[in-house]
C-alpha cells in the first residue's frame, strides 16, 4: 500500500497540471449535471415495518385524493382576557377566516370550529382545521398566501391568532454553520503551521471536495432519491473529514522537507505514509456510513451512501489534489522559520535537525511528548481517572428516551409554538398528540357496528381523554377515528397507551371481525423511536466487527482493535450521557438556546454511532500508526509511544479542533433538532480524541508493551501485509537525495 501510494503521490507531483485540470474537468462536469438535474425531492415519511406506515399506507389507499400525509394548518384563535371565542365579533371574525381559507386551490376541507365542536369548555379558545390535497412541500406561494392573508385579518379583528401544522411551518434561523466551522478552522490551521499556505491549502481542498459532493448528490437526486438532508450532512462530514485529511498529508510532508528531501520525494513519501492512514481511516468511515443500510430506513440508507460518497471524495483529493498543489508552491507551506533556514551553517542545520534527538537536553519538548512521557510513567492512574470519568459522564444515558419534539421543542418566538401551548391549555395536553386509529372492515359482517365497537373500547380505554365520530370512506369498507390522549405527545404515559390500544387489537378483531392500526404523528414517533432502538445493537455488530478487521489488518495487531473499539464505545456513551443531561433533563440547556427539554430524536443514537465512529477511527489509525511506525523500526513500546505523540498528537489535536468546529457551528441555528446534533458530534469528537485516544489509548498501550502488538502466526500468514506505515519505503530511500555527502541531514532516515 506505502510503496503504490508513494508512486501516486510522486506522480500526482509531477503531472500536477494535468491533476489539477482533471479535478477541476470533475467539478465543471458535476456542476453540468447538477444545473440540468431536477429539484431534490424531500425526505421520504416511507419507513418500511412498522405500523404506523402500514396505517398510512391504508388510509392512502381506502381514502383517494386526501393523502395520509397531506398538509394541514390547525388555525387557534384565543380571545382577549375576560371575553369568549363564541361572541358575535369573533365568531364573524373566524367564519370570514375560514371562507376565505376554504375557497384555495388545493384545500380539501377547512371545518370552522363551530361546526366541529372545537371549542374549549371555557370559551376561550377554538381551533379550525385546514386540510390541503398535497403535501406540505407541494404547496403552492399563492396557498401559503392566502392563509397568512386571512389570518392577519382575523388578528386585525382583535383576536389572537396562531398557526400550528405543517402547512405555515416556520423555517428555523439559520445559524454561522460552516462559514464559522471553516473560519475556526483557519485559525487552527494557522496557528498548527505557523503558515497562511500550509493553513489554506487543506480549506482549499475541503471545499473544492464538497463541491464535487454537493453537485454530484444534486445530479443524481432524481435518479437515486437523494434529499436535501442528504446533501446537508455529505457537506458537514466532507468538510470535516476533508480538511483532516489534507491537514496529515501537508503535515508529514513538511516533516519530509524538515529532514531534507527534495520537495518531490517529500510530497511522495507524504501519501505514502500519511495517504496510507488516510485511505484506511476513510475506509472506516465510509464502513460506519454505509452500515446505515442494516437498519431497514431507506432515508438514512441514502444518507449514508451519499456522505460516504463525499468521505471518498475526500480521500482521492488528499491523494492526489494536495501534492499536485504543493507541487505548484514546494516552500510556500513551510513555516517562515524552515524557509529562511534553508542555507543555514552547520552548527544552526545540526541544532535543527537533531531536535527530534537531543530536545530533552537542548529545548523544551513540546507538550504532546511531554504528556506522553507522563502517561508511559503513570498508566494506570490515567486509565482508571479516563475510564471513570468517561462512565461518569455516560450514566445520565440509562434514562434515554427516543422520540421525535414537535412544535414543543420550538421556540416560544413561533407561532408554531404558541399554538401549541394554547391548544393545550385550552383543551389539555394531549390534544396535540390526537391517536389516528384507521379500522380495516372490509371482512366484518356488519361494518357500522364494528366501528361502533372500536370506537366504545377507545373511549373505555383509560388515558384517553375523547374519540371523535368515525369517518367512513366512500366504500364504507374504511374508516378514521381520532383519539385524544390525557397525555402530552412526548410523555412516556402517552407511549403506553398506544402499546395498550394495540394489545386490544386481537379481541376486537375476533369479535368483530374488524382490523385496526393506530397512526398520526405521535404513534410515527413511539414507531420509529422503537425501530431504531432495535437496530442499534445489530448496527453495532456490523459496524464495529468489519472495523475491528480493517484495523487488524492495518496494525497486524488483536488487542490494539480491541482497545480501538472500547474506548469508542467509552466516548460515544459519554456523548451521549451529554446529550441526554443537557436535552433531555435541561441542565445547562439555556446555554446553547434551548427552550425546552424533551425526548432524544430517534436517529441521534444511530448517527451518533456510526458517524462518530468513523472519525474516532481517524485518529485511532493516524495516532497508532504513528507509534506502530516507531515501534518497528526498533524503539521499545514506551518510547514508540511518545514518538508517535511527537509526530501526531499536535496534528490530531489541531484536526479534533477543526471536526469540533464544523460540528458546533450547526449548534449556532434556531433548530433544536440540528443543535442536537451538533452539539452531540462536537461532544464525541472531543471526548475521543482528548480523552479515549490521548489519554485511554496510550495508557492501555504503556501497560500491555509489547503484547499490544502479539498476533498468533497463523493469522499472521494468513492476512496480507498493507504496510500503512511505509515500512518498504526506507528500503528504497534510506537518506534525503538532495543533500551533499558531508550534510548531516544526509544520516536521517525515513
Amino acid at each position: 500500500m506505502a510503496t503504490f501510494l508513494h508512486r501516486v503521490g510522486r506522480w500526482a507531483f509531477r503531472r500536477r497540471r494535468t491533476v489539477v485540470l482533471v479535478w477541476v474537468a470533475v467539478l465543471a462536469a458535476v456542476f453540468l449535471g447538477a444545473s440540468s438535474a431536477s429539484e431534490a425531492s424531500e425526505d421520504s415519511s416511507s419507513l418500511p415495518g412498522i405500523e404506523s406506515q402500514q396505517a398510512f399506507d391504508l388510509i392512502n389507499e381506502r381514502f383517494p385524493g386526501a393523502e395520509a400525509d397531506g398538509a394541514e394548518a390547525r388555525i387557534v384563535f384565543v380571545a382577549e382576557r375576560g371575553q369568549q371565542v363564541t361572541s358575535a365579533a369573533s365568531r364573524s371574525a373566524i367564519g370570514e377566516l375560514v371562507e376565505a381559507v376554504a375557497d384555495g386551490p388545493q384545500v380539501a376541507d377547512a371545518a370552522s370550529p363551530f361546526d366541529a365542536n372545537a371549542v374549549s369548555k371555557d370559551k376561550s379558545t377554538a381551533y379550525a382545521t385546514v386540510t390541503y390535497k398535497v403535501a406540505s412541500d407541494d404547496l403552492t406561494d399563492a396557498s401559503k398566501t392566502d392563509l397568512t392573508k386571512a389570518v392577519e385579518q382575523a388578528r386585525d379583528a382583535g383576536l389572537t391568532v396562531e398557526v400550528g401544522g405543517s402547512a405555515l411551518e416556520t423555517e428555523a434561523a439559520q445559524g454561522l454553520g460552516e462559514v464559522l466551522g471553516v473560519l475556526v478552522a483557519a485559525v487552527v490551521l494557522l496557528i498548527t503551521f505557523g503558515s497562511l499556505a500550509a493553513a489554506g491549502l487543506p480549506l482549499l481542498t475541503a471545499i473544492l471536495g464538497v463541491s464535487i459532493s454537493l453537485a454530484a448528490i444534486t445530479a443524481l437526486s432524481s435518479a437515486f432519491g437523494f434529499s436535501s438532508t442528504v446533501g446537508e450532512l455529505a457537506m458537514m462530514l466532507g468538510l470535516a473529514v476533508g480538511i483532516d485529511y489534507s491537514l496529515f498529508v501537508v503535515s508529514r510532508y513538511r516533516e519530509e522537507r524538515a529532514k531534507g528531501h527534495q520537495p518531490q520525494e517529500a510530497a511522495a513519501l507524504a501519501v505514502g505514509t500519511a495517504g496510507s492512514a488516510v485511505v484506511f481511516a476513510g475506509l472506516t468511515v465510509v464502513i460506519a456510513l454505509l452500515g446505515l443500510s442494516v437498519i431497514g430506513v431507506p432515508m438514512l440508507s441514502k444518507m449514508g451512501i451519499g456522505s460516504a460518497g463525499a468521505v471518498m471524495v475526500g480521500v482521492l483529493i488528499a491523494l492526489t489534489a494536495v501534492p499536485a498543489l504543493l507541487g505548484f508552491w514546494p516552500n510556500a507551506v513551510l513555516s517562515r522559520r524552515d524557509r529562511k533556514g534553508g542555507r543555514r551553517s552547520r552548527t544552526k542545520i545540526l541544532s535543527l535537525v537533531g531536535r527530534t534527538r537531543t530536545a530533552a537536553t537542548t529545548t523544551k519538548a513540546p507538550r504532546g511528548v511531554r504528556w506522553a512521557q507522563f502517561v508511559v510513567r503513570r498508566p494506570l492512574p490515567v486509565l482508571l481517572l479516563s475510564v471513570i470519568g468517561l462512565g461518569a459522564l455516560a450514566v445520565p444515558s440509562l434514562d434515554l428516551r427516543m422520540g421525535m419534539p414537535g412544535d414543543e421543542a420550538k421556540s416560544t418566538a413561533t407561532t408554531e409554538r404558541r399554538a401549541y401551548d394554547a391548544l393545550a391549555e385550552g383543551f389539555g395536553p394531549g390534544f396535540n398528540g390526537p391517536l389516528t386509529v384507521v379500522v380495516d372492515v372490509k371482512k366484518a359482517k356488519d361494518p357500522q357496528a364494528a366501528v361502533a365497537a372500536v370506537s366504545a373500547e377507545l373511549a373505555d380505554t383509560k388515558g384517553v381523554v375523547s374519540v371523535s365520530p368515525a369517518r367512513f370512506n366512500e366504500a364504507k369498507d374504511a374508516a378514521v377515528i381520532a383519539a385524544v390522549p390525557s397525555t402530552a405527545p412526548t410523555s412516556q404515559q402517552t407511549q403506553d397507551l398506544v402499546h395498550t390500544i394495540r394489545s386490544e387489537r386481537s379481541a376486537v378483531e375476533s369479535a368483530t371481525g374488524a382490523d385496526f392500526k393506530v397512526t398520526g404523528t405521535t404513534a410515527l414517533n413511539i414507531d420509529v423511536g422503537q425501530k431504531m432502538q432495535d437496530a442499534l445493537i445489530p448496527y453495532l455488530a456490523v459496524v464495529v466487527g468489519l472495523a475491528f478487521l480493517l484495523l487488524a489488518l492495518v496494525f497486524r495487531s488483536i488487542l490494539v482493535p480491541l482497545k480501538a473499539a472500547l474506548g469508542f464505545l467509552l466516548s460515544v456513551g459519554a456523548a451521549l450521557g451529554a446529550i441526554v443531561t443537557v436535552f433531555q433533563q435541561g441542565h445547562g440547556a439555556s446555554l446553547f438556546g434551548v427552550d425546552e427539554t424533551g425526548p432524544i430524536m430517534s436517529t441521534m443514537p444511530i448517527f451518533l454511532v456510526g458517524i462518530v465512529f468513523g472519525l474516532a477511527m481517524d485518529y485511532q489509525v493516524f495516532l497508532v500508526s504513528r507509534i506502530r511506525e516507531a515501534h518497528i523500526h526498533g524503539e521499545g513500546p514506551g518510547q514508540a509511544i511518545v514518538t508517535g505523540f511527537r509526530h501526531s498528537a499536535q496534528v490530531v489535536g489541531a484536526a479534533a479542533l477543526i471536526m469540533m468546529a464544523v460540528f458546533g457551528g450547526f449548534m449556532t441555528g434556531g433548530e433544536s433538532l440540528v443543535k442536537m446534533v451538533g452539539f452531540g458530534l462536537a461532544s464525541a469528537v472531543f471526548f475521543d480524541a482528548f480523552v479515549v485516544r490521548m489519554a485511554f489509548v496510550p495508557a492501555v498501550l504503556a501497560l500491555l508493551g509489547k503484547r499490544a502488538w502479539w498476533l498468533p502466526r497463523w493469522l499472521d500468514r494468513l492476512m496480507p501485509r498493507v504496510d500503512v506505515e511505509g515500512e518498504a519505503l526506507t528500503q528504497q530511500v534510506s537518506a534525503p537525495n538532495d543533500l551533499p555527502a558531508d550534510d548531516p541531514r544526509a544520516s536521517v532516515t525515513v
